[in-house]
């Protein structure tokens, strides 16, 4: 699996889009911490949760 994710990138979660647009801060292995608008910091598993990059 190989990430495609780097830190600034915006993205959001599909299965809670009432997080809003978060910011990715940081990935170290398959962890990544973003920074959701709505929901604060989250260390979500990419290996278990969909990200998206975020398309205006």
């Amino acid at each position: 699996m190989i990430l495609d994710y780097e830190p600034g990138d915006r993205v959001i979660n599909p299965n809670k889009k009432d997080w809003g647009i978060g910011q990715v801060q940081s990935i170290i292995d398959f962890k990544v911490t973003i920074n959701f608008e709505n929901a604060g910091k989250k260390v979500i598993n990419a290996k278990e949760i969909k990200i998206e990059k975020f398309k205006k």
